[in-house]
């Protein structure tokens, strides 16, 4: 009889312990797929988080999405009245939209919800509403006197499907699907009182890609709002919060859609893309120095006696150092992408979606645009194509409306 050699047996050994293995493990699994606990995370373990589990207050001073971190996913959606529409019937719309916006904010299903699944996992989900000049005039009541459309600078080239409205609701959370699904439910509830003008979606980086507070980029790679004042800080409350009259507790709000010229940003080289900005593409310090946070210095020259941080750059004028002036806003800005028009030879539609809050919008926003739009070099590779203003009331409490203070 013929008797195996080292080798064969070797080999057999081998294939013998991988069976063995498989087979170990296909018991495994099936004992994990028949008992749950067998694969549960042991006592005293915490298992991973589940993010969209997690909420947002919706009730309180002032309305979250603003001073709450910002989400991956935003839509904002503006309305117009339907003609007809009084003070009456604004009240009966904000009352449905609170309510609603109040239960799908905790993660519980709009009244008339069919698909109340989809409001299970909230995922940080917040809903904002803001005024403008139409819902007041319609409303009887008086307007604040920056709430109008800003003054027209020579960089916009504005599209009145991204223009104007007498409603904003902003609706953002981390889940695409959950911001899809509040934003229908939002808009069921309005449609007897108000249809759609115009609908932008946005996006940041999803939760946890990196540390909490990290400065968002756009699409040109560009660190965006190292400037901001920090939430939660007496400094943020006083550039963004109204201090006194009905929208004391609420805020202005610039909403500003922003072309991005991807495509001709990719012809300039890394050297004059950080001139135009006056700061670093890796981390955002001023070209004098230092790190994101760090003060500019504007004095600073170069070797060959040119200022460090250009005359045109982004952060010069924006800080009006020149001027003798300053001003400081809050950016809350997205990303876009869409498909480019058909005739158009781009290789995508792409820009930011600008949202900004402060409490003085004439004395804040106003000269800042301004000086951006007189002298910015970035506005070679940008171009404003839909504007809006609205005045964001303060929050409410349970049992009211949001609107209540300034409509009653």
């Amino acid at each position: 009889m013929h008797r195996p050699g080292r080798r064969q047996l070797l080999r057999a050994g081998t294939v013998g312990a991988g069976t063995l293995g498989v087979g170990v493990a296909a018991i495994g699994l099936d004992r994990a797929l028949r008992d749950p606990a067998a694969s549960a995370t042991p006592a005293g373990q915490s298992g991973p988080t589940l993010h969209g589990e997690e909420t947002i207050p919706f009730h309180g001073v002032h309305q979250a999405g603003i001073e709450t971190p910002p989400p991956a996913s935003a839509t904002f959606l503006a309305l117009d009245l339907h003609r007809g529409v009084d003070r009456e019937g604004i009240v009966r719309m904000l009352r449905l939209l609170t309510d609603d916006a109040a239960r799908l904010t905790q993660g519980r299903a709009a009244l008339a919800d069919t698909e109340p699944e989809l409001a299970e996992r909230p995922s940080r989900l917040t809903v904002t509403a803001g005024f403008g000049p139409g819902l007041m005039e319609c409303a009887g009541r008086e307007a604040p006197r920056w709430l109008a459309p800003l003054p027209a600078f020579s960089i916009d080239a504005l599209e009145d499907h991204f223009t104007g409205g007498d409603l904003l609701l902003q609706v953002a959370a981390e889940d695409p699907l959950t911001v899809s699904h509040a934003a229908r439910m939002l808009l069921k509830d309005v449609r007897a009182f108000a249809g759609v003008r115009w609908v932008q979606r946005g996006f940041r980086r999803a939760q946890g890609t990196l540390a909490p507070g990290t400065t968002m980029r756009n699409l040109f790679g560009q660190l965006d709002g190292s400037a901001n004042p920090q939430p939660g800080s007496e400094h943020f409350a006083k550039v963004v919060w109204i201090d006194d009259g009905p929208f004391a507790g609420g805020t202005s709000m610039v909403l500003r859609r922003i072309r991005m010229d991807l495509d001709g940003w990719d012809e300039v080289d890394r050297i004059a893309r950080e001139k135009s900005t006056g700061t670093s593409l890796d981390d955002g310090a001023p070209l004098s120095g230092g790190t994101e946070t760090s003060p500019a210095d504007f004095e600073a020259v170069s070797d060959n006696g040119f200022a460090v941080i250009p005359e045109f750059a982004h952060m010069r004028r924006a800080n009006g150092v020149d001027e003798g002036e300053h001003q400081e806003i809050y950016r809350r800005p997205y990303n876009y992408d869409v498909p480019p028009p058909a005739d158009s030879t781009a290789l995508s539609e792409s820009g930011q979606l600008f949202v900004a809050f402060q409490a003085d919008l004439t004395g804040q926003y106003v000269p800042i645009q301004q000086r951006l739009a007189d002298l910015d070099l970035l506005n070679q590779w940008t171009t404003p194509i839909g504007s809006a203003v609205f005045a964001i009331p303060p929050g409410c409490a349970e049992g009211e409306y949001l609107g209540q203070a300034v409509l009653a």
